[in-house]
C-alpha cells in the first residue's frame, strides 16, 4: 500500500465514533467535542491528524515527500522540504475539520511524533540548515564505526547510553557530518552549531526559528543520539568526551519529558497559530502508547519503513545481552517516572516491497504486493535477506547486503515478493527470542500496527512464524495517536492511564498461527542459514565515507 493510499484508508475511520463505554470520571459528549491536533512525521511522508477525546481521528492529510539517494547506502532529506510538508499537512487538515462545521477554538492541543536518528544541522545565527538532514536508515558511517570501535572506552557506551555503535544513531551521522562537510566544521569552530533530530528541527522552526530560539527535545528522541545517559535522561559528558565533542562549540537542545504544557511552544504561524504544542516523543514511543501497551510486559511492533518491535520493561531501563536495544519508551513527566523498553530496530521493512515495486516492477503499487505473493502457497524455499542497509536487531552485521537464496527455475515472482514480507517477520522472530532471553518473559500475544500490517497475508505469515497470535486493530494511526495522548495529558483532556482503556480496542483482528511449530522451526532455521550467508559483503566503504 503507498503512503497516499495508506492515508485514504485512515479517513475511513473519520467520524466512526466506537460505543464503547468510558470510565464514569469522563463525560463522553464532553470528549467528543475536545480535539487534540498531531504531527506525525515520517520516514517518506507527514500527516496530520485531529482526532477527538475518544482518540477517534475526524480529519487527516497526508503528503510524501522526496528521499534522496546521492550513493549506495546514503540516504538524504532536505529539512526545509520537511517543514514544508508539516504546515501545508496542518493547513489541509484544518480546512477539512472546519468544513465539517467544527472550531479551531476546540482543539486543545498539538502533539508531535517524528522520525528518530535522522539528523539535522543548522546555524544558530541563520536559523538555516547546513546540510540535508542524513536519515536513520543511511550506512555512510561504516568505515567511522568500525574505527570508533577500536577507540578507548568504545566497550562502555552501551551500558550508558543503550545502543551499540552502528550507522543507526545520530552520534554517528554527526561525527560524519563534522568531518565531511566544511560549512558544519566552521559552525562548529565558531560555536553557532545547532544540532537535533527531526523533532528538534520542526519545534525550532515551527515556533518562529532563531526569533523565538526554541530548542528542544524530549527523552525518547534524545535517547536515540547516544549522547544521553539513560539512567539520569541527560547528557552524558563520558560519552560526549568519546566522540570528541566540545560542548562549548556545538548547541544541543535542552532535554525535557514528553508531555509538557509549556515546553515545546507554540504555532507561530498558520491556521493554527498560537495552538500550544504540548507532547512530544519519537514515533516508535508514539505507536507503543498509540496501543496503549503502559504495563510491563506489554508489547507492539510497527511495520513502516523499518519495523520496530518495543517491550516495555517498567521503571529501570535493562541493558539487553542478546542484540536489543535499550531505550526510553515514554516519560510523561510530573509525578510519574520514566518508562523504559527493550527494542528491536529491523531496517528494512515496507522499503523491501517499495523495492519489489519500484525496482523489480513486478507489480504498480505496493498495496498490490500482498496479491502477488498469494499466487503461490509459499515461499517455495526462496530465501530475501533485505539487509539494504546492513542488518540491525538482534544480529547488528553492518557489512551484510541484500542478498537472495533458494531461487530455482521454479522460483516466480510470487515467491520473491512472498520471502520480501516473510523477511521482516523472521526478523520479527528473532528479536522476539532475544527479548525473552533478556526480559526471562516469553510474549502471548504480539499488537501490530503499520502499513504492512495492512496486509491480511503478512499478518499470517508472522503468526505462523512466531507460533503465537497477531493482534491488529481496525485503526491503524497508532503513532499519531500516540501523540495525541501525550498532548492531551499536559492540557488535562486525560488525567489516568485508565481513562484510555476502551480507545481503539473494537473489531480488533486476531490471527492465530496455522503451522505446527516443528514446520515454523525449519523455516527459521533456513532464515538463520540465509542471514549467516549474507555477511561480509562489504568490504570497504565507499572513500567519502572513510574520510
Amino acid at each position: 500500500m503507498t503512503e497516499s493510499e495508506h492515508a485514504a484508508q485512515a479517513e475511513q475511520y473519520i467520524d466512526a465514533e466506537p460505543e464503547s463505554k468510558q470510565p464514569p470520571n469522563q463525560d463522553k459528549k464532553k470528549l467528543e467535542k475536545w480535539y487534540i491536533g498531531s504531527i506525525d512525521q515520517g520516514t517518506t511522508s507527514t500527516r496530520f491528524l485531529i482526532f477527538n477525546g475518544l482518540g477517534v481521528p475526524v480529519a487527516s492529510h497526508q503528503i510524501e515527500f522526496k528521499q534522496m539517494y546521492p550513493h549506495s547506502g546514503w540516504m538524504e532529506q532536505d529539512p526545509s522540504e520537511i517543514l514544508e510538508s508539516v504546515q501545508t499537512c496542518i493547513e489541509e487538515a484544518t480546512k477539512s475539520f472546519t468544513h465539517m462545521g467544527r472550531s479551531t477554538d476546540d482543539i486543545k492541543a498539538i502533539g508531535i511524533t517524528s522520525q528518530r536518528e535522522t539528523t539535522v544541522l543548522w546555524h544558530a545565527d541563520t536559523g538555516e540548515p547546513l546540510y540535508n538532514a542524513i536519515a536513520w536508515p543511511d550506512t555512510r558511517t561504516q568505515s567511522i564505526v568500525r574505527e570508533l570501535k577500536d577507540r578507548k572506552g568504545a566497550d562502555k557506551l552501551q551500558d550508558i547510553c543503550g545502543l551499540p555503535l552502528s550507522t543507526y544513531p545520530s552520534a554517528l551521522k554527526l561525527t560524519w557530518l563534522l568531518r565531511n562537510v566544511k560549512e558544519v566544521q566552521q559552525a562548529y569552530d565558531a560555536g553557532k552549531l545547532m544540532f537535533g533530530t527531526i523533532d528538534t528541527w520542526l519545534l525550532y522552526k515551527l515556533n518562529g526559528g532563531k526569533e523565538k530560539n526554541v530548542h528542544i527535545t524530549d527523552s525518547t528522541n534524545a535517547s536515540r543520539t547516544m549522547f544521553v545517559n539513560l539512567h539520569t535522561l541527560q547528557y552524558s559528558p563520558e560519552v560526549l568526551e568519546f566522540f570528541q565533542l566540545d560542548i562549548k562549540k556545538i548547541i544541543l537542545p535542552k532535554i525535557v519529558p514528553c508531555s509538557d504544557t509549556e515546553a515545546f511552544g507554540l504555532l507561530a504561524s498558520g491556521v493554527l497559530k498560537g495552538k500550544r504544542i504540548t507532547g512530544c516523543l519519537g514515533d516508535q514511543s508514539a505507536a507503543l502508547v498509540g496501543q496503549l501497551g503502559f504495563e510491563p510486559g506489554m508489547a507492539k511492533n510497527t511495520y513502516g519503513t523499518g519495523c520496530f518491535l518495543l517491550y516495555n520493561v517498567g521503571e529501570k531501563p535493562v541493558m539487553s545481552t542478546h542484540g536489543l536495544l535499550a531505550t526510553v519508551a515514554y516519560n510523561f513527566g510530573g509525578k510519574r517516572k520514566p518508562v523504559y523498553a527493550l527494542e528491536g530496530s529491523i531496517a528494512v521493512a515496507g522499503s523491501a516491497v517499495k523495492y519489489v515495486v519500484n525496482n523489480l516492477k513486478f507489480v504498480d503499487s505496493s498495496d498490490k504486493i500482498s496479491g502477488c505473493a498469494a499466487t503461490v502457497e509459499d515461499n517455495g524455499g526462496c530465501y530475501f535477506v533485505t539487509a539494504f542497509s546492513g542488518l540491525f536487531a538482534p544480529y547488528w552485521i553492518d557489512d551484510a547486503q541484500g542478498t537472495m537464496f533458494g531461487i530455482t527455475q521454479y522460483t516466480q515472482q510470487g515467491h520473491i515478493a512472498r520471502a520480501a514480507m516473510e523477511a521482516t517477520c523472521f526478523q520479527t522472530k528473532a528479536i522476539l527470542d532475544a527479548m525473552e532471553m533478556d526480559s526471562g518473559h516469553k510474549l502471548t500475544e504480539l499488537a501490530v500496527d503499520g502499513g504492512m500490517s495492512n496486509s491480511d497475508l503478512c499478518m499470517q505469515s508472522q503468526a505462523d512464524i512466531i507460533n503465537i497470535p497477531v493482534d491488529r486493530p481496525v485503526m491503524r494511526e497508532t503513532t499519531a495517536l500516540g501523540a495525541a495522548i501525550v498532548a492531551g495529558f499536559a492540557v488535562d483532556v486525560w488525567k489516568e492511564f485508565e481513562e484510555l482503556k476502551e480507545i481503539n480496542k473494537e473489531d480488533r483482528t486476531i490471527f492465530q498461527p496455522r503451522i505446527s511449530h516443528e514446520e515454523s522451526g525449519k523455516m527459521y532455521r533456513r532464515w538463520t542459514k540465509a542471514v549467516e550467508m549474507s555477511r561480509g559483503w562489504l568490504d570497504s566503504d565507499p572513500e567519502s565515507a572513510s574520510q
